[in-house]
């Protein structure tokens, strides 16, 4: 009997995917957005579950509908299938739900409704209910709408295929196991290592990359150690079947480590990466295939006696602090080994910023686009020949200092900067902080405000009062860009620049440009995209890097909710903090996508972690679930077209706090922060409540010349 079904995948690897099911005999499989669709018998499902390197999950469609409410979600999902014929009633569950083209459902309530729809099929038939299990169910059900069209299916894969069962812990930037394998068959490996050629790993990182690369080249199935599948407590479970896919991928396993196999080499200059990379080698089953070493890149040398190979890598991006001229040495050194040691190679190169690797002065051959999560990313695939080599053009000039002449207002405002540098850029660069503030109208000459985002400069002028000869003004943001480009090494542009107005209402979040340029950035181990040029605001308040620390100190075991989120920062913290559900409310639909991504970026979805578009002020007083930590960050003013009324923080605080602490858990902390300069919290009018004034405990160093940043309150019951 054939089935229908869809395997899933990672952006970009549709085409891949195609050819790899076609390879492992699927008849016309058709790629779509994100995944394929196939059709075959339970054997084929099965070895797609067993053989695919790159699809996350496996999806085998049982019915398709249309709802447009979760009530008829929920009768639908009881009127189409008999739960019966796929689990016992003593069995378990999960549900996964995800909507495109619509808001009508909330993820979480409407996959709610969805399993009440299962469990109540079995009470009406048996007095008894399944369970919930959303580690290892019996059956995992997705369901997927596109507008009012369902589409439920059994996930046959149970988990997310990318995960073989070898790494259970990896390193600051992991990649995952199906963008290794894409990275080399696009590399060609496969084709090289069927002629004997060596895979070298110079920057290996947990090894991730050579252990794939081993796994292909000794014919191991990616699933073969795997412990659970979505199918194996199915009631319609083929056991045979599957047994003798595991005979015969072991028979294989047997075969490819029996005869000859390439060699693989792993070295990295962390100690740490090298001792992750050698407990996941051995988890593989492949500790004596790979040959892993602590090693600086400058001691990269071919194998002993080897002629051929490929050298891969995913090297650093330049997403963090101060790291852009190191890298370009990185790189620089890479290409030289490169050519030095590994001449009529194969390199391949998998990174965020394609123009570092013009430092290797070698050009590429192709090039593949690819992400790694929500991170753009490009390979870059090289031959490592003579003819391929860059040769640099004789420059006259060389240097910054060449090119760009200081006078004596631009070496004063040079100097503030150096010393700022010395002194903030250290501190960020010990707390693995990519972006922070670096001066703040230090000198009053020098109105500015000057933050950094990986080498990127974002300049904001104070508005300057009508005394101010324009021309002085002028002259001054002129020297501030001067000196910026000497200090920083800042190409032009590189350096943003905004004049920073005085701003009410609507005007405060006024969209600039639609450059729709984002780009990563690093806060605490956390990862934030950023966008200098689209708004007045990049899309991380960096004033409140401690209050969001202090978000996710208090967070472990708590439902949290995040009112006027803006692009949900403070949420990321607080779900990396433990918080078992978290619900973001802002009424802009372009924030809450940028949340959205945040969250993604981070690997948190929005099944337990709710975005909701609506008026704050509306939505606090129609709401009546309770929350452990609240964080409320409203502006100081706004009259947006969607309110009813204008809001003003001094004059509207206490019915606003007012309101939220109903939202209060007895024993829970409201976080009330705001930025209005001379803001003045009305505590007599909130003396039922327990109030603590945290604001200089969450002014961070980079902020210190301005205590007035924001003001920030721990409130309680």
């Amino acid at each position: 009997m054939k089935f229908k079904c869809f395997a899933t995948c990672p952006k970009g690897l549709e085409e891949l995917l195609a050819a790899e099911l076609e390879a492992l005999g699927v008849e016309g499989p058709r790629q779509t957005r994100a995944g394929v669709h196939f059709e075959g018998d339970l054997t084929t499902a099965y070895r797609v579950c067993l053989w695919s390197r790159l699809a996350n999950r496996v999806f085998m469609p049982l019915a398709d509908f249309t709802a447009k409410t979760t009530d008829e979600l929920y009768e639908q999902v009881r009127l189409h299938v008999n739960w019966y014929d796929h689990m016992d009633v003593g069995g378990s569950l999960a549900v996964d739900f995800s909507a495109a083209g619509s808001n009508r459902f909330h993820s979480h309530y409407a996959a709610l409704r969805i399993k009440d729809a299962i469990v109540d099929q079995f009470n009406d038939r048996f007095g008894r209910r399944p369970s919930v299990d959303t580690e290892r169910p019996d059956i995992r059900i997705n369901v997927y709408m596109k507008h009012d069209s369902a589409t439920l299916s059994l996930d046959l894969s149970g988990d997310s295929l990318h995960r073989r069962g070898y790494r259970t812990e990896a390193g600051a930037a992991p990649m995952k196991e199906n963008l290794a394998a894409a990275v080399l068959i696009r590399a060609g490996w496969q084709e090289l290592a069927k002629g004997g050629a060596a895979l070298v790993d110079p920057m290996c990182g947990s090894g991730t990359l050579l252990i794939e690369a081993a796994m292909m080249a000794l014919d191991i199935a990616p699933g073969l150690n795997r412990k659970y599948f979505g199918f194996i407590n199915w009631k319609q479970h083929d056991q045979a079947s599957w047994r003798l896919l595991l005979q015969e991928a072991r028979k294989r396993a047997r075969a490819g480590a029996t005869g000859a196999h390439p060699v693989f080499v792993g070295s990295d200059s962390d100690p740490d990466a090298i001792r992750l990379a050698r407990a996941n080698s051995q988890r593989a089953g492949l500790s004596e295939y790979i040959s892993l070493e602590k090693k600086d890149l400058s001691l990269l040398n071919a194998p002993v006696g080897v002629q051929q190979g490929l050298v891969v890598a995913n090297p650093p991006y330049g997403e963090r602090l101060g790291e852009k001229q190191s890298l370009v040495s990185l790189y620089r050194l890479l290409g030289e080994r490169l050519k030095d040691g590994f001449v009529d190679w194969q390199a391949a190169i998998l990174t965020a910023n394609p123009d570092l690797c013009k430092n290797m002065g070698i050009r590429s051959k192709k090039h593949y686009q690819f992400y790694n999560g929500a991170l753009a990313c490009r390979l870059l695939n090289f031959e490592v020949n003579e003819s391929w080599y860059m040769h640099e053009k004789p420059s006259r000039i060389s240097g910054p200092m060449a090119t760009i002449a200081l006078d004596t207002g631009s070496e004063m405002f040079a100097n503030r900067i150096r010393k700022n540098m010395k002194n903030i850029g250290r501190w960020a660069a010990r707390e693995g902080i990519s972006c922070f503030r670096l001066y703040d109208a230090d000198m009053p000459e020098y109105a500015v405000a000057i933050d950094l985002y990986n080498d990127w400069v974002h300049v904001q002028e104070y508005q300057a009062p009508e005394t101010i000869d324009p021309a002085d003004a002028k002259r001054r943001l002129n020297q501030v860009i001067t000196a910026l480009r000497q200090v920083l090494d800042a190409p032009a542009d590189h350096i943003i620049l905004k004049i920073r107005k005085r701003t009410r209402g609507k005007d405060q979040y006024q969209r600039l440009n639609d450059s729709e340029r984002f780009f990563e950035v690093q806060e605490n181990g956390l990862k934030f995209l950023v966008n200098l040029t689209d708004y007045q605001d990049a899309g991380l308040f960096l004033d409140h890097r401690i209050a969001r620390q202090m978000i996710r100190k208090y967070a472990e075991k708590r439902r949290m909710l995040n009112l006027f989120c803006y692009t949900a920062t403070a949420t990321v913290y607080a779900a990396a903090g433990g918080a078992t559900h978290t619900t973001s409310v802002d009424m802009s639909y372009g924030y809450l996508e940028w949340a959205r991504k945040n969250l993604a970026l981070n690997g948190y979805d929005t099944k337990n972690h709710l975005l909701i578009r609506d008026d704050c002020l509306k939505w606090v007083c129609n709401h009546k679930d309770r929350y452990d930590l609240i964080f409320l960050d409203p502006p100081t003013f706004s009259n947006s077209r969607r309110m009813e009324e204008s809001f003003d923080i001094q004059r509207d605080h206490v019915k606003l706090i007012s309101q939220v602490i109903r939202l209060l858990a007895p024993d829970g902390l409201l976080i009330f922060s705001c930025n209005r300069h001379k803001f003045r919290l009305e505590t007599d009018a909130l003396s039922g409540l327990q109030i603590k004034d945290v604001t200089l405990d969450t002014i961070p160093k980079d902020f210190e010349r301005n205590k007035r940043i924001h003001h920030c309150f721990e409130i309680r019951n």
